[in-house]
């Protein structure tokens, strides 16, 4: 009896794990292709400043301009096979069981996935090919001789559009967040405040609650159960933040925190600054108006007009907002649920979760191009999305930011900021 039951579990066990290691495998491509598109960019520019360096190096000549364009059209190429086919398979086949009458396993259910994909890869040609003979007659009917060159763009086009407009509204949200989190991750000071005496309070109103909730009394209904549990956790992350407060250097407790915020502050501010500054140049220059080069000339001319350190600058900003427009994403209230949680994640969630990495990786090209932190044209398919050339569009995209993040700067600044400082400095002064 044991030895047929654990036969069939390890049976079970090797028939999921059969079934879960190809999704995992595209999940894993997908998020490598994401962390590619989002080093897109630092990496061009960092290319471009090296060859500026070492013009005549001799172990610099593998470092060309042909090389960084091959990558960025392998990048658009992986990405969008990722967010087309790949993704839409795994998830497919993770809901597939097989057709009606068909026998059961694994090739039932690639062959359910398969058509699935046509008839869904159908109906959005079909979709967007409406779209484009209501908008432009002439490019619709080529688009029936010439798929590549006049139909599949418009999807693209619609990818990253949705992908730029994502982080228009994550980003600002994220770069509010970005203090509280981390705040969140580092100790906080707090000059008259006895550490020693509110740890040891703290761990005795843990102990009291986890003495209540372990205790075979049948006095305590569900409700109160429920709400002390909540409480007990509540207390047991403040007791968690006190002793990583207590086992803090005094340089740690007094003057992380507040570089850390003022650092954040001051990439904050940069951006918005280099906005308002891309703002202008829109409206006198029409030469800022993004847009795509066949042939990127590396190491003739930096990007920045402040040399090397601009352009150490403008990586730092690239990596910051990808970062911020991360946080933002997985803070608001419709993508909370999308959030990953230890040993509590299925692979739906996890198919859903590459997908929105990869949108917003792969929209950070465009995102920084167009809010002008950054003078590197975009290369490759990734200079011809349609949209880029609506002089109206690319200008209240930078307004819509500029106000977004100034705002929400504003009441940082003003409220979460101006409170933990005042609390730094004791209780009673609030």
């Amino acid at each position: 009896m044991h030895y047929s039951r654990t036969t069939f579990q390890k049976a079970l066990t090797d028939s999921l794990s059969l079934f879960s290691s190809p999704r995992l495998w595209l999940c894993t491509f997908t998020l490598s292709v994401a962390v590619c598109a989002v080093l897109l960019l630092p990496i061009s520019i960092l290319s471009n400043e090296v060859l500026l360096a070492f013009p005549h190096s001799y172990y610099m000549q593998w470092l060309n301009g042909s090389l960084i364009h091959g990558l960025w059209n392998l990048v658009f190429l992986f990405s969008n096979l990722s967010l087309v086919f790949l993704m839409p398979f795994a998830y497919f086949f993770t809901e597939s069981e097989g057709f009606a009458g068909s026998k059961k396993g694994v090739m039932a259910r690639v062959y359910e996935a398969v058509v699935l994909l046509l008839l869904l890869a159908l109906l959005v040609l079909g979709i967007v090919w409406v779209a484009s003979a209501l908008l432009h007659d002439n490019v619709a009917r080529k688009s029936l001789y010439d798929l590549w060159e006049y139909y599949l763009p418009y999807v693209y086009s619609g990818i990253s559009l949705f992908g730029v407009l994502l982080l228009l509204l994550c980003t600002p949200f994220g770069l509010s967040r970005m203090f509280s989190v981390t705040g969140s991750l580092l100790v906080k000071p707090r000059l008259l405040e006895d550490v020693e005496d509110t740890l040891s309070c703290t761990t005795f109103e843990e102990d009291t609650l986890s003495r209540k909730l372990n205790s075979d009394t049948s006095c305590w209904v569900k409700l109160n159960t429920e709400a002390m549990k909540k409480e007990y956790q509540t207390v047991r992350n403040k007791r968690i933040a006190l002793e990583m407060r207590r086992k803090a250097s005094p340089w740690q407790r007094n003057l992380g925190y507040p570089l850390a915020m003022l650092a954040l502050l001051a990439l904050t501010v940069m951006c918005v600054l280099m906005v308002c500054f891309n703002v202008l140049e829109l409206l006198l220059d029409e030469t800022a108006m993004p847009r795509g080069m066949e042939d990127p000339h590396l190491g003739m001319v930096s990007f920045s007009m402040f040399g090397s350190l601009g352009a150490a600058v403008q990586v730092v900003l690239i990596l910051y907002l990808m970062v911020s427009s991360v946080v933002g994403f997985y803070s608001s209230p419709l993508f909370t649920g999308l959030l990953p949680r230890a040993q509590d994640t299925n692979l739906t969630q996890i198919i859903a979760n590459c997908v929105s990495l990869l949108i917003l990786s792969s929209a950070l090209p465009v995102f920084s191009r167009t809010l002008g932190i950054t003078r590197f044209d975009l290369l490759g398919d990734f200079g011809r999305y349609n949209w880029l050339g609506n002089f109206y569009i690319v200008f209240l995209y930078n307004m819509l930011f500029a106000g977004l993040t100034s705002a929400s700067l504003i009441k940082t600044v003003t409220w979460a900021v101006q409170r933990e400082l005042i609390r730094a400095f004791g209780k009673s002064l609030l």
